[in-house]
């Protein structure tokens, strides 16, 4: 990177061309910054020891030592500078912008700004370097990464992006260490630039110490290991990620799930359809417009984008209001075979009254010997880790239980361990699983505690009661349901 930098600022042919190294702080940015620092103070090959860019005149280096910040070239008038993520210069009309350790970012905004000033460029470029992609805890370098690989697999028709993915193949993971054919293919300049005895060394530490061979597996060979804590192994979350399309499911038995926000939280609503022994799961969100640049900040999350690319609804005013949830759930009624609706209690009674207002009819399972009621079914689903059960039994004389989130995890993980489920792609709900926490009592019932979490985790609960739903085969769901979208 630091040499196309170069190459790009002052022997491009470009007159008062400008070429930038950005980072997430300062220190990144002067990494690849250095480097090009460097190969003006080295001599040029095949020349004398004295004979530099610098001593050529060609390049005047602004800054003492490891301070330099900028580098200008006599005769083209050309620049070449490094800037911490969020500073800015005026009017900037880049010829080349490298962005390097993207992961480390917290938010693409800077990336997009000077991508738009690229724009206004002709034929000009943008390099993005990243490692440790995707990873839970690394949105921005998750998404570009996510995208780039489509690029590359031909998923995605963009000709003018060019991917190069250095990493070695899953068949390659649990033998890795042991198996150094593989390795060049995460290290292409492995044996030339990067001797392989630096890897050879750490990798026999890696193997009696884990928090090493997790860090060497993530950073020399490219496999995904994102955090610790991710609440089910993160590759497995991965593999069940594609695109759901509810047109494809009309006819097809359907249950919901739904989490209304308290003051500042997601609201989310799920959808799960069974099909050919697979479950399809699809999540919507809703937040408030007001305050939405403020929580993305204190969440680190980036609402406001997720809104623009239409993953994420913002609706008018500081609280969420209902009757856009409950006119979503009276659209998928309209098309889809639906069960029932399971819900975290909290809020529940202003739901029923925005479904009142939209003309959606819905009433409250109380247990097997309840009346059946008119319209939509609606069902309590328990949050915590105990695991309760109604007064009835069963044919075989056992008490029934209750929908609650210990079972609804285990089938859930099950399904994505068994990988028999999809779950629509979407960086809200990507972001959700990542932030979850599971908690677990002595009998090792689990729950996810919005407490402990490291964030946001709304999507995950509903996608657990949907799953948990459709599992345990609920279908009290009156046949002669009709709904008319007001």
């Amino acid at each position: 990177m630091a040499a196309i930098g170069l190459y790009m600022s002052g022997f491009y042919g470009v007159r008062r061309a400008k070429a930038f190294a950005i980072g997430q702080d300062k220190n990144t940015a002067n990494v690849l910054f250095k480097d090009a620092v460097a190969m003006c103070r080295a001599p040029i090959p095949g020349g004398d020891e004295e004979d530099t860019l610098v001593n050529n005149g060609h390049v005047v280096v602004r800054g003492e030592g490891d301070n330099a910040w900028k580098l200008e070239f006599v005769e083209s008038e050309a620049i070449f500078q490094s800037l911490a993520n969020g500073e800015a210069i005026s009017g900037p009309k880049p010829t080349f912008v490298a962005a390097d350790e993207i992961h480390e970012f917290k938010s693409n905004t800077s990336i997009e700004l000077w991508k738009a000033a690229l724009y206004k460029m002709p034929g000009d470029a943008l390099m993005l370097l990243g490692t440790n992609t995707p990873s839970s805890t690394q949105i921005v370098g998750t998404e570009y990464s996510e995208f780039y690989q489509k690029v590359a697999l031909g998923e995605i028709d963009d000709d003018e992006a060019f991917a190069f993915v250095a990493r070695v193949d899953k068949a390659d993971r649990e033998t890795v260490f042991d198996n150094e054919s593989c390795w060049p293919k995460a290290l292409p300049a492995l044996g030339v630039t990067f001797p392989i005895e630096n890897i050879r060394g750490q990798v026999k530490t890696a193997k009696s110490l884990l928090s090493t061979a997790l860090s060497l597996k993530r950073l020399y060979f490219g496999i995904p290991i994102g955090v610790t804590e991710f609440w089910i192994a993160e590759e497995a979350w991965s593999a069940v990620q594609g695109e759901v399309d509810p047109g494809a499911f009309k006819g097809c038995r359907c249950w919901l799930s739904l989490d209304l926000s308290q003051k500042n939280d997601l609201t989310a609503l799920t959808a799960v359809w069974e099909k050919d022994g697979r479950l399809f799961a699809k999540t919507w969100y809703w937040t408030t417009k007001d305050g939405l640049e403020d929580r993305a900040k204190a969440d680190q999350a980036p609402y406001d984008r997720w809104v623009e690319q239409g993953f994420l609804t913002a609706v008018p005013g500081a609280v969420i209001d209902k009757s856009f949830v409950a006119q979503q759930v009276a659209e998928i009624l309209a098309e889809h075979d639906v069960q029932a609706l399971v819900f975290d209690p909290a809020g529940i009674g202003d739901f029923m009254k925005a479904c009142e207002e939209v003309g959606l009819p819905v009433w409250l399972y109380e247990g097997p010997e309840s009346e059946m009621g008119n319209g939509l079914m609606l069902m309590p689903h328990g949050q915590g880790t105990k695991v309760f059960f109604y007064k009835q039994i069963d044919d075989q004389g056992k008490p029934i239980e209750r929908l609650c989130m210990p079972r609804s995890i285990e089938r859930l993980e099950d399904r994505i361990l068994e990988q028999t489920i999809t779950i629509d792609s979407s960086p809200v709900t990507y972001s959700c699983a990542a932030n979850a926490h599971v908690i677990s009592d002595g009998m090792k019932n689990r729950a996810f505690d919005k407490k402990r979490s490291r964030g946001r985790i709304d999507g995950m609960v509903t996608i657990a009661m949907a799953a948990g739903a459709a599992e345990s085969g609920l279908s009290v769901q009156p046949a002669s349901l009709e709904i008319h979208i007001i």
